[in-house]
C-alpha cells in the first residue's frame, strides 16, 4: 500500500492564501522609466527608515546579545551541525521551487544531496555529500520563481523583524512558509524541527559573524542606505543565477568608523 501522508487543512488554506498574494503581484510597484536600472527603488523610504530603527533597536536590546551568548556558550562543532542540520530540512523547499522554475537539474541535484546528507548525514547533522564532491545546494526560493516567472522586482521594503526585503521577494516569503513538503509530512511536535532549527541557526550566525554585521547596522555613516544597498546587491546576484557582471563581496565594502546613523532614534 502507498503510506498516507497527513495533509493539514490549514496548509491548503494558506496556500490559498499565498496564490492570492502571488496574484496580487501586479500591483507591485512600478520604478519610473528614468529611475536609474542598478539602484534600488525606495518610494516608501520614509516608512522604511522606521522600520530600520525599530530593528536596529531590537538588534541591540535583544537579538544581538542573545546571538553572542548563544555563540559564547554553544561548542562550534555542535553550532555547525545545527547549521548543517537547518540548511538539509530547507532542501525539499528548494526542490519544489527548482521544478517551478523549470529547473529540473537543481532539482534532482537537491534532491540527491537531501538524501544523502539525511541518511549518512544523520538528518543532515553530518555532511557527506560535499564529501563526495556533490554540487552544493542550490538555496532555491518563491522569490527566485517569481523572478523566472517575470514578475518585477518592485520596490524595496524593511520588514519588522525579517530585515530588507522586495515588493516581490515578500510574497516570495510568505509563499516559502507552505512549500516545504517536509511541514505536511511530519507530525507535531516533529513539524517545528525545521523552524527551530533555522531559529537556531540565525541566532549563531548572528553571533559569529556579530563584528561585520555590527559594522554595517551601527558602525556606517547611513546604516540603512547601506543595508539596502547590500541586500539588493546580493539578492540581484542571486536571482539572476550568479551572472550578475558587476557583483562584488558585500562585505568588502568601507566603512566610517565612529559616527551614529543619522536615523537612529
Amino acid at each position: 500500500m502507498i503510506p498516507a501522508f497527513p495533509i493539514r487543512i490549514p496548509g491548503f488554506r494558506a496556500a490559498m492564501i499565498s496564490l492570492l498574494l502571488v496574484a496580487g503581484l501586479g500591483a507591485c510597484a512600478k520604478p519610473p522609466a528614468t529611475h536609474p536600472t542598478d539602484a534600488a527603488y525606495d518610494p516608501y523610504e520614509a516608512s522604511n527608515r522606521k522600520v530600520h530603527a525599530f530593528n536596529r533597536s531590537l538588534d541591540r536590546s535583544v537579538v544581538r546579545p542573545a546571538g553572542r551568548g548563544y555563540a559564547a556558550f554553544m561548542p562550534d562543532d555542535i553550532e555547525d551541525g545545527i547549521g548543517r542540520f537547518a540548511d538539509n530540512l530547507s532542501i525539499p523547499s528548494a526542490v519544489v521551487n527548482n521544478i517551478l522554475q523549470g529547473n529540473m537539474k537543481g532539482a534532482t541535484e537537491d534532491t540527491y544531496r537531501f538524501l544523502v546528507n539525511s541518511t549518512l548525514g544523520l538528518l543532515g547533522f553530518f555532511d557527506p555529500a560535499t564529501e563526495l564532491n556533490m554540487p552544493a545546494a542550490t538555496d532555491a526560493d518563491f522569490g527566485q520563481t517569481l523572478h523566472v516567472w517575470g514578475a518585477r522586482e518592485g520596490a524595496y521594503i524593511e520588514l519588522p523583524l525579517l530585515g530588507p526585503s522586495t515588493e516581490r521577494d515578500t510574497v516570495g516569503r510568505v509563499v516559502d512558509l507552505f512549500t516545504n513538503p517536509l511541514s505536511y509530512w511530519l507530525e507535531d511536535p516533529e513539524s517545528y524541527y525545521p523552524t527551530a532549527a533555522a531559529i537556531s541557526s540565525g541566532l549563531s550566525n548572528r553571533g559569529r559573524y556579530s563584528a561585520t554585521i555590527d559594522s554595517i547596522l551601527y558602525e556606517s555613516a547611513d546604516s540603512y542606505a547601506q543595508a539596502r544597498s547590500l541586500y539588493i546587491q546580493n539578492r540581484r546576484f542571486k536571482v539572476e543565477g550568479g551572472t550578475a557582471g558587476a557583483y562584488s563581496d558585500p562585505y568588502d565594502s568601507p566603512y566610517t568608523d565612529g559616527l551614529e546613523d543619522p536615523y537612529d532614534q
